[in-house]
């Protein structure tokens, strides 16, 4: 098994304390890197082997969504440090509190209005941010290129990462997809018969955690970009955002299911082009948490790209 997933370390603890940092603790932690809290408005996240080059281009792709006023903040890259291989990012901390947990998953069948509305408001935001040369130069989490590198269209690089994607690990998905060849064409045909779509800003990673509120449950703030950041339609995030928002609660389709009619209701999205992009995004990223499918995303994946090539028909 490999395991994807970034832990916390007493010696990043011992090493932000030598920098000066008194009661350094950590934050968080994912497929990305750790994060520990400083003081006085900073945090540090470890990145799990970003090159300097991708960070140098992550600053440039915050800085773009920056200037655009947005009703939450997004992270700012105060400094960079590099240290056995790794590099350290040093940043403003994001104010408010996260909406929920990862294992805080919503217990009733009914999905809590102020969680609805307050990813409105996110989608809202991020549709009204233009996709950027920096957005396009970015690679998405698993991948060997630039999303958008030699192609012109959103769609049609989806549908050549789908098929990389594929290719990683295609034994383990034709041993639970059935029919893994025509689904994979489906998919890929799908993308590529879309119709052309406003290009905006995609943070691509809308979970709860992701998202943080003040007492009023309005964003404050959205961090963590990186995961599947890049430029790309706003359906495409609405999609993904549907389906990641409640992954493994005991209502957890419903909940997909419930936030797919409202993005698509209230803004404009056409429910057969989300249901094409939640199956493009289950073949992106079936393997990242675990090359032999025993982590709960996968199966997850699996499920949801049946269920979507069943909606989008």
């Amino acid at each position: 098994m490999t395991e994807y997933r970034q832990q916390h370390s007493d010696e990043w603890l011992q090493h932000f304390v030598r920098r000066g940092h008194h009661a350094p603790r950590p934050l968080a932690a994912g497929v990305e890197g750790a994060v520990y809290w400083l003081e006085d408005g900073i945090v540090a996240k470890v990145w799990s082997g970003r090159a300097p080059a991708d960070l140098d281009l992550t600053g440039q792709v915050y800085a773009d969504i920056a200037r655009y006023p947005l009703p939450f903040a997004t992270p700012e890259i105060l400094d960079v440090e590099e240290r056995e291989g790794l590099t350290i990012t040093y940043e403003r901390e994001l104010a408010g509190s996260p909406m929920r947990s990862d294992d805080g998953a919503p217990q009733d069948a009914e999905l809590p209005s102020p969680e609805a509305d307050a990813l409105l408001t996110v989608l809202r935001g991020l549709s009204s941010v233009p996709g950027t040369e920096a957005m396009r130069r970015l690679t998405v989490q698993g991948d060997d290129r630039p999303l958008w590198q030699g192609h012109t269209r959103f769609p049609d690089a989806l549908a050549a990462l789908v098929q990389r994607a594929v290719r990683r690990h295609s034994d383990l998905l034709a041993a639970h997809v059935s029919d893994l060849a025509h689904a994979v064409d489906w998919t890929v045909k799908s993308l590529r018969n879309l119709s052309d779509s406003p290009i905006t800003a995609v943070h691509g990673d809308l979970v709860p955690p992701n998202i943080h509120v003040g007492d009023d449950g309005r964003p404050t703030a959205l961090l963590d970009f990186g995961f599947f950041t890049t430029a790309g339609d706003p359906a495409f995030e609405a999609a993904v955002t549907a389906a990641v928002w409640d992954m493994y609660g005991p209502h957890a389709e419903a909940h997909t299911a419930a936030l797919t009619r409202l993005f698509a209701t209230e803004l404009g999205h056409s429910r057969e082009t989300m249901a094409v992009y939640q199956a493009a995004y289950a073949l992106a990223t079936y393997d990242l948490f675990a090359s032999d499918g025993s982590d709960g995303h996968f199966p997850w994946s699996v499920a949801l790209l049946n269920r979507a090539r069943a909606q989008g028909r």
